[in-house]
Protein backbone atom coordinates (compact mmCIF):
# COMPACT_ATOMS: atom_id res chain seq x y z
CA UNK A 1 0.00 0.00 0.00
CA UNK A 2 2.83 2.58 0.76
CA UNK A 3 4.17 2.38 -2.60
CA UNK A 4 0.59 2.89 -4.54
CA UNK A 5 0.81 5.78 -2.29
CA UNK A 6 3.59 7.08 -3.50
CA UNK A 7 3.06 6.30 -6.94
CA UNK A 8 0.01 7.91 -7.10
CA UNK A 9 0.60 11.18 -4.88
CA UNK A 10 2.60 12.94 -7.74
CA UNK A 11 -0.25 11.68 -10.76
CA UNK A 12 -2.87 13.78 -8.24
CA UNK A 13 -0.42 16.89 -7.54
CA UNK A 14 0.09 16.90 -11.79
CA UNK A 15 -4.22 16.80 -12.34
CA UNK A 16 -4.54 19.54 -9.37
CA UNK A 17 -1.65 21.61 -11.06
CA UNK A 18 -2.97 21.16 -14.60
CA UNK A 19 -6.64 21.85 -13.75
CA UNK A 20 -5.57 25.12 -11.31
CA UNK A 21 -3.64 26.17 -14.75
CA UNK A 22 -6.88 25.92 -16.64
CA UNK A 23 -9.31 27.50 -13.98
CA UNK A 24 -6.56 30.23 -13.46
CA UNK A 25 -6.78 31.37 -17.43
CA UNK A 26 -10.86 31.15 -17.18
CA UNK A 27 -10.88 33.03 -14.19
CA UNK A 28 -9.14 35.63 -15.40
CA UNK A 29 -11.10 35.60 -18.52
CA UNK A 30 -14.41 36.04 -16.49
CA UNK A 31 -13.34 37.34 -13.38
CA UNK A 32 -16.00 40.17 -13.79
CA UNK A 33 -19.14 37.67 -14.38
CA UNK A 34 -17.64 35.54 -11.10
CA UNK A 35 -17.35 39.34 -8.95
CA UNK A 36 -20.45 40.38 -10.29
CA UNK A 37 -22.31 37.30 -9.20
CA UNK A 38 -21.11 37.33 -5.43
CA UNK A 39 -21.45 40.99 -5.22
CA UNK A 40 -24.99 40.64 -5.92
CA UNK A 41 -25.27 37.67 -3.76
CA UNK A 42 -24.91 41.11 -1.38
CA UNK A 43 -26.98 42.86 -2.59
CA UNK A 44 -29.78 40.05 -2.50
CA UNK A 45 -28.99 39.99 1.29
CA UNK A 46 -29.09 43.78 1.75
CA UNK A 47 -32.56 44.09 0.51
CA UNK A 48 -33.83 40.76 2.23
CA UNK A 49 -32.33 42.94 5.32
CA UNK A 50 -34.18 45.92 4.16
CA UNK A 51 -37.72 44.68 3.86
CA UNK A 52 -37.16 43.64 7.50
CA UNK A 53 -37.93 47.29 8.53
CA UNK A 54 -41.04 47.44 6.57
CA UNK A 55 -42.62 43.72 8.28
CA UNK A 56 -45.31 44.28 10.33
CA UNK A 57 -46.35 41.03 12.88
CA UNK A 58 -49.70 39.88 12.49
CA UNK A 59 -52.32 37.18 12.47
CA UNK A 60 -50.34 33.74 10.59
CA UNK A 61 -52.21 33.64 6.87
CA UNK A 62 -54.39 30.99 6.41
CA UNK A 63 -52.57 28.16 4.44
CA UNK A 64 -53.08 24.96 3.12
CA UNK A 65 -50.00 23.40 3.64
CA UNK A 66 -50.10 24.51 7.49
CA UNK A 67 -52.92 21.89 7.48
CA UNK A 68 -52.13 19.11 5.88
CA UNK A 69 -48.18 19.47 7.41
CA UNK A 70 -47.79 19.06 11.54
CA UNK A 71 -45.78 21.84 12.79
CA UNK A 72 -42.14 20.67 13.84
CA UNK A 73 -41.77 23.48 16.36
CA UNK A 74 -39.19 25.61 17.14
CA UNK A 75 -36.88 22.86 18.52
CA UNK A 76 -36.30 20.85 15.34
CA UNK A 77 -35.92 23.65 13.04
CA UNK A 78 -32.37 22.87 12.24
CA UNK A 79 -34.06 19.82 10.57
CA UNK A 80 -34.79 21.96 7.36
CA UNK A 81 -31.22 23.62 7.52
CA UNK A 82 -29.33 20.39 7.70
CA UNK A 83 -31.05 19.39 4.93
CA UNK A 84 -30.49 22.76 3.29
CA UNK A 85 -26.67 22.43 4.13
CA UNK A 86 -26.28 19.26 2.98
CA UNK A 87 -27.26 20.15 -0.66
CA UNK A 88 -25.30 23.65 -0.68
CA UNK A 89 -21.89 21.76 0.65
CA UNK A 90 -22.27 18.96 -1.62
CA UNK A 91 -22.88 21.29 -4.93
CA UNK A 92 -19.82 23.13 -3.95
CA UNK A 93 -17.36 20.21 -3.06
CA UNK A 94 -19.13 18.61 -6.53
CA UNK A 95 -18.00 22.17 -8.87
CA UNK A 96 -14.56 21.27 -7.33
CA UNK A 97 -14.04 17.94 -8.10
CA UNK A 98 -12.23 18.03 -11.48
CA UNK A 99 -9.35 19.58 -9.51
CA UNK A 100 -8.88 15.40 -8.25
CA UNK A 101 -11.06 13.29 -10.20
CA UNK A 102 -10.55 12.49 -13.71
CA UNK A 103 -14.36 12.28 -14.25
CA UNK A 104 -14.09 15.44 -15.89
CA UNK A 105 -17.08 17.26 -18.03
CA UNK A 106 -16.86 20.94 -16.15
CA UNK A 107 -14.98 23.55 -15.55
CA UNK A 108 -15.47 25.19 -11.62
CA UNK A 109 -15.26 28.93 -12.96
CA UNK A 110 -17.49 28.51 -15.90
CA UNK A 111 -20.06 25.83 -13.71
CA UNK A 112 -20.17 29.41 -11.20
CA UNK A 113 -20.49 31.72 -13.90
CA UNK A 114 -23.84 29.90 -14.60
CA UNK A 115 -25.11 29.77 -11.73
CA UNK A 116 -24.52 33.16 -10.75
CA UNK A 117 -26.65 34.01 -13.78
CA UNK A 118 -29.47 32.15 -12.69
CA UNK A 119 -29.08 33.19 -9.03
CA UNK A 120 -29.24 36.75 -9.94
CA UNK A 121 -31.98 36.34 -12.27
CA UNK A 122 -34.20 34.62 -9.97
CA UNK A 123 -33.45 36.68 -6.78
CA UNK A 124 -34.43 39.86 -8.94
CA UNK A 125 -37.81 38.16 -8.82
CA UNK A 126 -37.69 37.94 -5.60
CA UNK A 127 -36.71 41.12 -4.57
CA UNK A 128 -39.41 42.75 -6.74
CA UNK A 129 -41.88 40.67 -5.41
CA UNK A 130 -41.51 40.88 -1.27
CA UNK A 131 -40.67 43.93 -1.77
CA UNK A 132 -44.45 44.64 -3.52
CA UNK A 133 -46.55 42.73 -1.06
CA UNK A 134 -45.05 42.16 2.91
CA UNK A 135 -47.32 39.41 4.22
CA UNK A 136 -46.84 38.47 8.19
CA UNK A 137 -44.04 36.05 8.30
CA UNK A 138 -45.39 32.39 9.94
CA UNK A 139 -41.75 31.61 11.63
CA UNK A 140 -41.68 31.80 14.92
CA UNK A 141 -39.71 34.52 15.58
CA UNK A 142 -41.84 37.22 13.24
CA UNK A 143 -44.94 36.98 14.55
CA UNK A 144 -47.14 38.56 17.72
CA UNK A 145 -45.13 38.87 20.78
CA UNK A 146 -41.97 38.71 19.53
CA UNK A 147 -39.41 41.26 20.00
CA UNK A 148 -37.32 40.25 16.74
CA UNK A 149 -40.56 40.47 14.51
CA UNK A 150 -39.74 44.56 14.07
CA UNK A 151 -36.85 46.19 14.33
CA UNK A 152 -36.39 49.87 14.84
CA UNK A 153 -34.98 52.45 11.96
CA UNK A 154 -31.35 52.08 11.75
CA UNK A 155 -29.36 54.56 13.20
CA UNK A 156 -26.64 54.69 10.73
CA UNK A 157 -25.77 53.62 6.83
CA UNK A 158 -23.29 51.16 8.67
CA UNK A 159 -25.67 49.43 10.52
CA UNK A 160 -27.95 49.14 6.98
CA UNK A 161 -24.65 47.90 5.10
CA UNK A 162 -23.60 45.06 7.69
CA UNK A 163 -26.78 43.72 7.61
CA UNK A 164 -26.49 43.28 10.93
CA UNK A 165 -24.47 39.99 10.94
CA UNK A 166 -25.28 37.59 11.89
CA UNK A 167 -28.81 38.05 13.66
CA UNK A 168 -29.98 39.97 10.59
CA UNK A 169 -29.51 36.77 8.31
CA UNK A 170 -30.77 34.20 10.69
CA UNK A 171 -33.61 36.18 12.33
CA UNK A 172 -34.78 37.97 8.85
CA UNK A 173 -38.66 38.87 8.29
CA UNK A 174 -41.28 40.06 5.39
CA UNK A 175 -39.06 38.10 2.90
CA UNK A 176 -41.22 36.14 1.66
CA UNK A 177 -42.46 35.57 -1.55
CA UNK A 178 -40.60 33.44 -2.69
CA UNK A 179 -38.05 31.15 -1.10
CA UNK A 180 -34.82 31.69 -1.29
CA UNK A 181 -33.64 28.58 -0.07
CA UNK A 182 -35.57 26.90 -2.66
CA UNK A 183 -34.10 29.31 -5.33
CA UNK A 184 -30.63 28.09 -4.01
CA UNK A 185 -31.66 24.19 -4.04
CA UNK A 186 -33.19 23.89 -7.76
CA UNK A 187 -30.36 26.10 -8.79
CA UNK A 188 -28.10 23.22 -7.97
CA UNK A 189 -30.02 20.36 -8.35
CA UNK A 190 -30.93 21.32 -12.04
CA UNK A 191 -27.48 22.36 -12.79
CA UNK A 192 -26.18 19.09 -11.57
CA UNK A 193 -29.09 17.45 -13.56
CA UNK A 194 -27.76 19.15 -16.89
CA UNK A 195 -23.92 18.53 -15.93
CA UNK A 196 -24.07 15.74 -13.39
CA UNK A 197 -22.86 11.79 -14.67
CA UNK A 198 -24.25 9.95 -12.11
CA UNK A 199 -27.86 9.08 -12.60
CA UNK A 200 -28.71 7.88 -8.73
CA UNK A 201 -27.53 11.49 -7.39
CA UNK A 202 -29.33 13.26 -9.72
CA UNK A 203 -32.91 10.92 -8.56
CA UNK A 204 -31.59 11.55 -4.76
CA UNK A 205 -30.72 15.41 -5.30
CA UNK A 206 -34.70 15.72 -6.99
CA UNK A 207 -36.24 13.93 -3.84
CA UNK A 208 -33.61 15.81 -1.31
CA UNK A 209 -35.40 18.82 -2.69
CA UNK A 210 -39.12 17.74 -2.31
CA UNK A 211 -37.95 17.07 1.03
CA UNK A 212 -36.72 20.21 2.36
CA UNK A 213 -39.71 22.02 0.25
CA UNK A 214 -41.67 20.33 2.63
CA UNK A 215 -39.26 20.52 5.54
CA UNK A 216 -39.47 24.52 5.20
CA UNK A 217 -43.15 24.66 5.16
CA UNK A 218 -43.24 22.48 8.39
CA UNK A 219 -40.67 24.36 10.06
CA UNK A 220 -43.35 27.68 9.46
CA UNK A 221 -40.56 28.90 7.40
CA UNK A 222 -42.44 30.48 4.47
CA UNK A 223 -46.32 29.64 3.47
CA UNK A 224 -46.92 26.93 0.97
CA UNK A 225 -46.63 29.93 -1.98
CA UNK A 226 -43.66 31.07 -1.21
CA UNK A 227 -42.56 27.44 -1.98
CA UNK A 228 -45.08 26.85 -5.27
CA UNK A 229 -43.66 30.24 -6.96
CA UNK A 230 -40.03 29.20 -6.49
CA UNK A 231 -40.62 26.00 -8.11
CA UNK A 232 -42.02 26.89 -11.37
CA UNK A 233 -40.49 30.31 -11.47
CA UNK A 234 -36.80 29.12 -10.67
CA UNK A 235 -37.49 26.48 -13.49
CA UNK A 236 -38.69 28.85 -15.89
CA UNK A 237 -35.67 31.35 -15.26
CA UNK A 238 -33.02 28.40 -15.85
CA UNK A 239 -34.70 27.50 -19.37
CA UNK A 240 -35.00 30.87 -20.84
CA UNK A 241 -31.71 31.35 -19.56
CA UNK A 242 -30.43 27.85 -21.47
CA UNK A 243 -33.07 28.37 -24.38
CA UNK A 244 -33.04 31.85 -25.21
CA UNK A 245 -29.72 33.19 -24.66
CA UNK A 246 -27.39 30.03 -25.00
CA UNK A 247 -24.67 32.41 -26.53
CA UNK A 248 -24.27 35.08 -23.56
CA UNK A 249 -23.06 32.29 -21.27
CA UNK A 250 -20.34 29.47 -21.39
CA UNK A 251 -21.41 26.91 -23.45
CA UNK A 252 -20.85 22.98 -22.55
CA UNK A 253 -17.33 21.46 -22.52
CA UNK A 254 -16.60 19.09 -25.14
CA UNK A 255 -14.78 15.89 -23.36
CA UNK A 256 -12.58 13.11 -25.22
CA UNK A 257 -12.41 10.32 -22.62
CA UNK A 258 -9.18 8.59 -22.47
CA UNK A 259 -11.59 5.19 -22.78
CA UNK A 260 -13.69 5.98 -25.38
CA UNK A 261 -12.55 3.85 -28.33
CA UNK A 262 -15.42 5.16 -31.16
CA UNK A 263 -12.79 8.57 -31.30
CA UNK A 264 -9.79 7.52 -33.32
CA UNK A 265 -8.44 10.44 -33.56
CA UNK A 266 -7.06 10.37 -30.25
CA UNK A 267 -3.75 7.39 -30.88
CA UNK A 268 -2.65 6.96 -26.97
CA UNK A 269 -5.08 5.67 -25.00
CA UNK A 270 -4.10 7.75 -21.73
CA UNK A 271 -4.61 11.08 -23.42
CA UNK A 272 -7.53 13.14 -22.34
CA UNK A 273 -8.47 15.90 -24.77
CA UNK A 274 -10.99 18.78 -23.24
CA UNK A 275 -12.00 21.31 -26.01
CA UNK A 276 -13.48 25.00 -24.22
CA UNK A 277 -15.83 27.27 -26.39
CA UNK A 278 -17.01 30.08 -25.34
CA UNK A 279 -19.11 33.29 -26.75
CA UNK A 280 -21.36 34.26 -29.73
CA UNK A 281 -19.24 32.34 -32.37
CA UNK A 282 -18.07 29.12 -30.41
CA UNK A 283 -14.73 30.80 -30.15
CA UNK A 284 -12.21 28.24 -29.38
CA UNK A 285 -11.02 29.73 -25.59
CA UNK A 286 -8.81 26.74 -24.69
CA UNK A 287 -7.18 23.45 -25.05
CA UNK A 288 -6.21 21.04 -22.52
CA UNK A 289 -3.89 17.74 -23.16
CA UNK A 290 -3.52 16.14 -20.32
CA UNK A 291 -1.55 13.02 -19.93
CA UNK A 292 -2.85 10.17 -17.79
CA UNK A 293 -0.68 7.06 -16.71
CA UNK A 294 -2.27 3.83 -16.34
Amino acid sequence: MPVYVDREAPKLWRRIYSEATLEASLLAEKWKLVLAGLAFQYLHGLAAHGVHYLHRPGPTLQDAGFFILPALGQDKAFVSETVFVTIFGSFILWTFHPFVSHSKKICTVLIWCRVFVYLAASQSLRIITFFATQLPGPNYHCREGSKLAKIPPPKNVLEVLLINFPDGVIYGCGDLIFSSHTIFTLVFVRTYQRYGIRRWIKHLAWLMAVIQSLLIIASRKHYTVDIVVAWYTVNLVMFYVDSKLPGKFPQELIIIPKDNKNHSAISAPNLVLTVIYLGQNSRLLFVSILYVST
